[in-house]
């Protein structure tokens, strides 16, 4: 048998816990000494105490642990829901990453109101190119909603683009369309050189050129780009346009490398009211 103490290194565990799981009926010792209280346990004890924690770190109350523990689980039941709460988890990292990436660039952008150059807007006309494309639909134009909706598709693209042996000639393109309620068509694509043709499993279309556009560098990735817009919409209201749509996001150079790195166009187009 093991003293509390060494029971507790073994299993990893503080003898706080052991002290309370026995209060509370989840683990009692093997054995208490009648003259001294002193509480021993043995090695086949650490079996209840491992499906204990882990239970417990799956967020059960010690209640629903008792239940679980008294209907004896197999291991490979307990296997099942550790790794099903370990995808969870998982999940729930990558959203707060997320959103700790949204709160940062709104951060930045606060920063530097009132202070965001507007010497880098170019205004140029943009002429029609021809890209091979996919489309889905993002349940808004916020970032938490774009970004999990565009990523997947540009992969899946070039593999389709790729298997058709259609030549990509140029960057990559985002356009973004309304859709129902608050609700945007993205639609990622390429500039290719191909015809229009049915027999692909993607689309190729021309995109319309822009008379006029006012364009600007981001550098970043597209998780920090606030600042950037809001640059391009004070320079709009200050020399007096009206924005048409969308931005268009041009890749120039994305995914590769250090994300300080990546650079992408942003081409609004602009009319005079």
């Amino acid at each position: 048998m093991f003293t509390i103490g060494d029971f507790a290194r073994l299993g990893r565990v503080s003898v706080r816990m052991l002290r309370h799981y026995d209060a509370v009926g989840l683990l009692p010792p093997a054995h208490v000494d009648p003259g001294t209280g002193y509480r021993s346990y043995t090695a086949a004890q650490l079996h209840r105490l491992n499906r204990l924690v882990a239970l417990k770190d799956l967020g059960l109350t010690l209640e629903q642990v008792r239940v679980v523990l008294d209907e004896e689980l197999s291991a490979e039941q307990l296997h099942g829901m550790l790794s099903l709460r370990r995808a969870e988890l998982r999940q729930q990292i990558l959203a707060d990453t997320a959103r700790l990436r949204r709160v940062e660039a709104r951060l930045h952008a606060i920063e530097r109101e009132g202070a965001m150059p507007t010497d880098d807007v170019v205004v140029k006309s943009v002429p029609s190119a021809r890209v091979a494309r996919l489309t889905a639909t993002a349940a808004s134009y916020g970032p938490e909603d774009v970004g999990p909706v565009i990523q997947p598709l540009y992969p899946e693209l070039m593999a389709r683009v790729e298997r058709a042996g259609v030549p990509i000639t140029g960057y990559g393109i985002a356009t973004y369309e309304p859709a129902e309620g608050d609700a945007v068509l993205v639609r990622a694509g390429f500039t290719v050189s191909a015809e229009p043709s049915d027999a692909h499993d993607f689309e190729v279309v021309d995109l319309p050129a822009l008379p006029q556009a006012a364009t600007i560098v981001h550098r970043g990735p597209m998780d920090d780009v606030d600042a950037t817009y809001q640059a391009v919409a004070q320079w709009i209201e200050a020399n007096g346009y009206r924005q048409n749509g969308y931005a268009r996001e041009v890749y120039l150079h994305y995914g590769h490398g250090d994300p300080a790195d990546w650079v992408t166009e942003l081409q609004l187009e602009i009319t005079k009211p």
